[in-house]
C-alpha cells in the first residue's frame, strides 16, 4: 500500500472502533467509508481471490474505479524460468452494480485458465491501467502429498470496526493454512457492498494473495438483516422474513459475482427465480473434499408460514409454544437441488480421504441469549435448526460421506455433535467466532442435559435445542467481560476470533482450534478459548449406533480403498468412505443383505449378497 492510499484510508482504518466509544459513521454516501475515486492510479488493484480445482484456475481481480482515460485491460502473468509470461488478458467489467448501487460499476476482471498444472507453485502478477498498477502473489500447488491439510475459517466482519486486522494477518501467516474460508457477512454495509468489498480486500488481501479462498455471501452482504431466499422470490422489505431477496437481482448477482466467481464452477448453474445466480459446488484441497453449500438461498421464510410467537416473525419467546407445531415437512432448507448435489458429492472419493461441508451456518439453534445478556430467546428461525425436517434431510446426506461441517454466522463459537433420532447419530460441526462480534450471543440453557459431559466448561452434554433437535455441546465461547485482549481491548470480552481446522490424512483425525483476537499464536503462552482444541476421529461423523455388522474386510498389500455399502432391499446407499485402515468392519443399521462396492482407483469389485448379523466374526479377504 503506497503512502498516498494509506493516508486516504487512515481515518477509517486506524481510529478507535465504536465499541470503545467512537461515534459510528452514518454518512452512507458513495464516498463512505473512504473516497473510492481518490486513489492513486498505481494502487488501482485491490486484491485477487482465486481457487484451483480439477485443473482449472479461476481468479477475480478487484479494482478501484478507474479514471476515464485509464486503459481497461487487466493482464495476468505467471513467472516461468525467471521471466513473466502473459496467460490472460481481460477487460475490466463496467457492468452496473444495480439498485441500491446503480451508479457504481463492478470494476473487476475474471480469469479462467484450464489445463492448469497444480503440481507446482506459480508466482503471478496482475497489471492494470496500462501497466501502471501491479499486484503480485502466489498460486499454490495442490498439497496432495501433505499429511495435514489446514483451513482457516472466519465469519462476521462487522462494520463496527473498520480498521485493518494486523493480529489476524500475523497469525494466519504464522499458521500458514492451505485454504481460507469466509462463511459470510464479509460486508455489513447493506447498501454499499462495493465499498465494503474494497475495504475487505484491504483488510485481508495480504493473506488472500498467496492461498485459495472460499467466500460465501450471507444476509448482510446482500443488504438484509436476515435472508430466507425461497429460491429467489422478491422480498417485500429488507427484513427478509417473508422469504426472498429485497434488493435488485442485479445487485444480488453483483455481490455474488464479486465474492464467488473465482470459486469452482457451480454444480448446476441453473439460476434461481428472477435470474438470481447460484454457486454451490465443491473444491478439493490436497486429499480433502469440501462441499460448498448455499444454506440460505432455498430456505423457506417464516412469516405467514407459522404463527408469530415473539416480538418478530423469526424470534420465538412464548414459553408455551409447541416445537413440533413449527416443524413443517414442506418447508425447505437446502432445497432438493442441493440435496441432490450432496448425494452425488458423497459418493465421489477419487484422491480423497476426508469430506467436509462449508456453509453459512450450522444445523442447530445453539444460542439462548441474544444481543444483550438479559435478552433470552427460546428459538431463532434464522438458525438452521429450523425447519427441522429440512435440517434432518441435510444431516442424512452429509453423514453418508462421514462429513464434518464448518460454518459461522451465529456470533457464538461452538462445537456440536448433531443427532436426528439419537444424540450424536450424525456429524460434528464447528461454528467459528466472528471477526468483529458486535451482536453477542450466549449458550446458557435453562434445563439440564439429558446426559452430562465433564469438561472445562459448564453445561456440556446432550441437549434439545429450541426446536427440539438433538445436539451434544462440546465447547462454546460465551462473551465474558473479564476477558480482554491486547488488541485495543474492546473485542476480547465479546468472544471474537477465528477458527482453524486440521485434517490429518494419516491418522484420519480432525482437530478444531478456536483463537481469540489479539493472541500471538507464536508465543509460548498462547491460549485458545477454553474448551479448545478438540480432536475427533473421521468416523465420529456418522455416530449412529450399529444394529448389525458386515464381515471384516481385509485388504491386500495394506491398501485403503473406498467402500460403498448398498442396502439390497431398497437399493439405497448407506454410506461411502475411504477406509482408514487396511482392515475395516462396516457397520449397518438393520439385518439385511448388502452389496459392498470396493473401489481402488480404476479398479472396482462388488461383493454381493453379503449378510449383516448382530455379531459378525467373519473375515473377507479382498485383493
Amino acid at each position: 500500500m503506497t503512502r498516498y492510499i494509506f493516508l486516504a484510508l487512515l481515518p477509517c482504518l486506524l481510529l478507535p472502533s465504536p465499541a470503545s466509544g467512537q461515534q459510528r459513521n452514518r454518512n452512507m454516501n458513495a464516498k463512505w467509508p473512504f473516497d473510492i475515486h481518490q486513489v492513486a492510479i498505481e494502487d488501482s488493484i485491490v486484491f485477487a481471490p482465486y481457487t484451483v480445482h480439477n485443473g482449472v484456475m479461476k481468479m477475480t481481480v478487484q479494482l478501484f474505479p478507474l479514471p476515464d482515460d485509464a486503459d481497461r485491460d487487466v493482464v495476468l502473468s505467471i513467472k516461468e524460468g525467471g521471466e513473466w509470461k502473459e496467460i490472460g488478458r481481460e477487460k475490466v467489467s463496467e457492468e452496473l452494480m444495480g439498485d441500491p448501487q446503480g451508479e457504481l460499476k463492478r470494476w473487476n476482471a475474471h480469469f479462467r485458465t484450464e489445463d492448469w498444472d497444480s503440481s507446482q507453485d506459480y508466482a503471478y502478477r496482475v497489471t492494470a491501467a496500462g501497466g501502471k498498477s501491479s499486484y503480485e502473489g502466489t498460486i499454490r500447488r495442490d498439497p496432495i502429498d501433505k499429511k495435514e491439510i489446514v483451513i482457516a475459517a472466519f465469519t462476521g466482519n462487522s462494520n463496527r470496526d473498520r480498521r485493518l486486522k494486523p493480529d489476524i494477518i500475523a497469525n494466519i501467516k504464522a499458521q500458514d493454512p492451505d485454504l481460507l474460508f469466509f462463511s459470510g457477512d464479509q460486508s455489513y454495509d447493506h447498501k454499499l457492498h462495493f465499498q465494503a468489498w474494497l475495504l475487505f480486500g484491504l483488510q485481508f488481501g495480504d493473506i488472500i494473495k498467496d492461498r485459495p479462498i472460499v467466500c460465501l455471501p450471507d444476509d448482510h452482504d446482500i443488504g438484509q438483516g436476515n435472508v430466507w431466499g425461497e429460491n429467489g422470490v422478491k422480498a417485500p422489505d429488507p427484513t427478509g422474513n417473508d422469504g426472498g431477496y429485497f434488493y435488485s437481482t442485479q445487485y444480488v448477482n453483483s455481490v455474488q459475482d464479486a465474492q464467488t466467481w473465482h470459486m469452482p464452477d457451480p454444480y448446476d448453474p441453473t439460476p434461481a427465480q428472477r435470474g438470481i445466480g447460484v454457486y454451490y459446488t465443491d473444491i478439493k484441497i490436497g486429499r480433502v473434499s469440501f462441499a460448498i453449500i448455499e444454506d440460505r438461498k432455498f430456505k423457506t421464510g417464516p412469516n405467514g408460514v407459522i404463527p408469530q410467537l415473539g416480538p418478530r416473525p423469526d424470534h420465538i419467546n412464548d414459553p408455551s409454544y409447541d416445537r413440533q407445531a413449527v416443524d413443517l415437512p414442506d418447508a425447505r432448507l437446502y432445497g432438493e437441488r442441493q440435496l441432490k448435489f450432496l448425494r452425488d458429492w458423497a459418493t465421489q472419493w477419487d484422491g480423497v480421504d476426508f469430506k467436509a461441508t462449508l456453509s453459512q451456518t450450522v444445523l442447530a439453534n445453539a444460542a439462548h441469549r441474544h444481543g444483550k445478556y438479559p435478552n433470552r430467546l427460546l428459538a431463532d428461525l434464522d438458525s438452521n435448526g429450523w425447519p427441522q425436517h429440512g435440517r434432518n434431510k441435510a444431516l442424512v446426506e452429509i453423514r453418508k460421506a462421514y462429513g464434518f461441517m464448518l460454518a459461522g454466522d451465529q456470533h457464538l463459537a461452538t462445537v456440536v455433535h448433531h443427532g436426528i433420532n439419537q444424540f450424536g447419530d450424525s456429524g460434528y460441526s464447528f461454528c467459528v467466532p466472528s471477526v468483529v462480534n458486535y451482536y453477542n450471543r450466549w449458550w446458557e440453557p435453562l434445563e439440564g442435559p439429558e446426559h452430562k459431559i465433564e469438561g472445562p466448561l459448564p453445561d456440556l452434554g446432550d441437549y434439545y435445542d429450541g426446536f427440539g433437535n438433538k445436539m451434544t455441546m462440546y465447547a462454546y465461547a460465551n462473551p465474558d467481560e473479564a476477558r480482554r485482549n491486547k488488541y485495543g481491548g474492546e473485542w476480547g470480552e465479546r468472544a471474537a476470533g477465528y477458527g482453524l481446522v486440521r485434517f490429518d490424512t494419516g491418522t484420519r483425525k480432525i482437530t478444531m482450534e478456536c483463537w481469540p483476537r489479539g493472541v500471538d499464536v507464536t508465543a509460548a503462552d498462547a491460549e485458545q478459548y477454553p474448551g479448545w482444541p478438540i480432536t475427533i476421529d473421521q468416523v465420529d461423523n456418522y455416530g449412529r449406533n450399529a444394529t448389525a455388522y458386515l464381515p471384516t474386510l481385509k485388504f491386500a498389500d495394506g491398501k485403503r480403498p473406498v467402500i460403498q455399502v448398498v442396502d439390497e432391499t431398497y437399493g439405497d446407499i448407506v454410506y461411502t468412505l475411504r477406509v482408514p485402515l487396511s482392515t475395516f468392519q462396516p457397520k449397518v443399521f438393520r439385518d439385511a443383505d448388502y452389496t459392498i462396492h470396493v473401489i481402488d482407483g480404476d479398479d472396482k469389485q462388488s461383493l454381493e449378497h453379503v449378510t449383516a448379523t448382530r455379531e459378525n466374526s467373519e473375515t473377507l479377504e479382498v485383493k
